[in-house]
């Protein structure tokens, strides 16, 4: 588990609310959006001491839509673009246990190069209010995913995945080809098989390791695994940040639920995979073995691989600036002129510098 947390500590947040029922219409068929000054009123109070601009930033953003799917309707939490565009656009998941807050210093890239742009909170994590829990296994993860792409964004994604969301990413796009134009895979953290032993634990267990997942050094630590001589100033606001949606009262069911259910075990799914893909890495990843990369590329149909030196786990949240780059050369490019599916090289490209005022 700490594999996983490790993986997305660079930057998350916040679930929403469930109606119970089987295709209930949500009681508020527009879209709902309530501030309480600056931010929605359905962050945590706690947000109020975060000082990172970007954070602040996107989170003055973060709406909930009604999404209706098999287990009810969910005032679902998301990043909409600031304005649709013809083409298609590109749809930011987060990874384990994080919201859409991880993207937070990328999404201001890609939207300035013009890309329409969303950031979704994976059902079970981010904003969402789920004060009427609904089961949040990887079927009821992929319903949800398919019905909000179903009812707002209605044209095919290129689907943006980092550690767990890759795997989110994979899944969905073997079972709804349709919804997907191309992926963009940052990391290779799709070789777990499922959550493992974890499925097999007691309740009672269950809920006393998700209660030390929230735990300020755990999560600390996790942080700093995550990027290469990280301040420890910034580590502690990255942790802050990264841990906003454990406070919510229904984040502890929720990952329990997941944690029992299984989780995402996609490997036999990769080889299924039809897609244009494009892979990142970060050159210093101390998480995920390059070599899991090379797996994922050799096996991925139609791939091709980017990697990042000077850079760790999370490279969304390290080097923003290259890896929105990657990506809007990616969405942009021809398919007749795009890079051969076994072309591998490493971009360099000065990272953007955070100052102090940035956090």
């Amino acid at each position: 588990m700490l594999t996983m947390l490790s993986a997305t500590s660079g930057g998350v947040l916040p679930p929403t609310r469930v109606l119970s029922g089987h295709n209930v219409k949500c009681w508020n068929s527009r879209s709902l959006r309530i501030w309480s000054g600056e931010f929605p009123d359905f962050l945590p109070k706690q947000f109020e001491k975060i000082k990172d601009t970007y954070a602040r930033k996107l989170a003055s953003r973060i709406e909930r839509l009604p999404v209706n799917f098999s287990k009810g309707c969910v005032m679902s939490s998301c990043v909409k673009p600031k304005e649709q565009k013809e083409a298609n656009p590109v749809v930011l998941l987060h990874g384990f246990d994080s919201t859409c807050l991880e993207w937070r210093y990328t999404l201001p890239f890609l939207e300035e190069a013009g890309v329409e742009t969303w950031a979704i909170d994976i059902l079970g994590w981010g904003f969402s209010d789920l004060g009427r829990l609904p089961s949040c296994d990887v079927a009821s993860k992929r319903d949800h995913l398919y019905q909000l792409w179903f009812t707002y964004i209605k044209r095919p994604m290129i689907l943006v995945g980092p550690s767990l969301g890759s795997a989110v990413a994979i899944d969905f796009s073997v079972n709804y080809p349709e919804a997907v134009d191309r992926l963009v895979l940052i990391n290779a953290s799709v070789y777990a098989k499922g959550t493992g032993n974890l499925a097999n634990l007691p309740k009672a267990v269950a809920y006393a390791g998700v209660y030390l997942l929230k735990s300020i050094p755990l999560r600390l630590y996790a942080t700093s695994l995550g990027f290469n001589d990280l301040p420890l100033s910034t580590c502690i606001e990255w942790t802050n940040i990264g841990r906003l949606h454990c406070l919510l009262p229904w984040w502890e069911d929720a990952t329990v639920n997941f944690m029992i259910s299984g989780g995402y075990n996609v490997i036999d799914r990769i080889e299924h995979v039809k897609h244009k893909t494009l892979i990142i890495l970060g050159e210093d990843d101390q998480i995920i073995d390059y070599k899991l990369g090379v797996r994922l590329h050799c096996e991925l149909p139609n791939a091709t691989l980017r990697q990042i030196p000077n850079c760790g786990h999370i490279p969304h949240v390290e080097k923003p600036d290259v890896v929105s780059r990657l990506i809007v050369e990616f969405v942009q490019s021809d398919r007749s002129q795009s890079a051969k599916p076994d072309s591998v090289s490493t971009v360099s490209v000065p990272a953007r510098v955070l100052v102090k005022a940035d956090i």
